[in-house]
């Protein structure tokens, strides 16, 4: 995540955030894989005390509202986290085409080591009432745009039932504004 060139710079934003699968792989099309996500969500929520505003997670890739004090470091925990986990659950469940895909080449001492997330995230600041509400409604029309279901709220992995009154799979703050 170092040598990313996107950065937080000014703490008491939200921030609209997008991270990649490697290779765009699409794991969490994988229902348990997608839990994964969704429970790191929760808990940073509650360990770095990070406000989660709106969130989907689509088949290779998530996007994110957040603000905290520390979002970097706790961006940084998620990932790492759900990296270990993913792995995990790959090799107890022998997906061996999955885990040679995400092996990293030349990696030292022969360890396996495996690449899930592309490096960085792209955080967006979020300066205003206008752009927080734009920026929702994008992450909430992400699966109807790319064909998987006609309305956000029949998209089980977003945030869009949060607002719409119904039931979310994981707890939200909603933004009213």
């Amino acid at each position: 995540m170092g040598r990313s060139r996107y950065k937080i710079y000014e703490k008491h934003y939200p921030y609209f955030i997008t991270s990649s699968c490697s290779q765009g792989i699409s794991l969490f099309a994988n229902i348990e894989i997608a839990r994964i996500v969704l429970d790191s969500f929760t808990y940073i929520q509650k360990e770095f005390e990070i406000t989660l505003y709106a969130y989907v997670i689509m088949h290779n890739h998530f996007h994110c509202i957040l603000e905290g004090k520390d979002l970097s470091s706790a961006i940084k925990k998620f990932k790492s986290y759900t990296a270990r986990r993913i792995v995990d659950y790959l090799k107890t469940h022998n997906r061996s085409l999955l885990l040679k895909r995400l092996r990293i080449e030349n990696s030292k001492n022969g360890d396996k080591r495996y690449r899930i997330w592309q490096e960085g995230f792209h955080p967006k600041q979020i300066n205003d009432s206008e752009m927080m509400n734009q920026k929702i409604n994008y992450i909430h029309y992400n699966p109807v745009k790319a064909g998987f279901v006609d309305a956000a709220v029949d998209w089980k992995y977003s945030s869009a039932r949060n607002y719409s009154g119904i039931d979310g799979v994981i707890g939200v703050s909603l933004f009213c504004g």
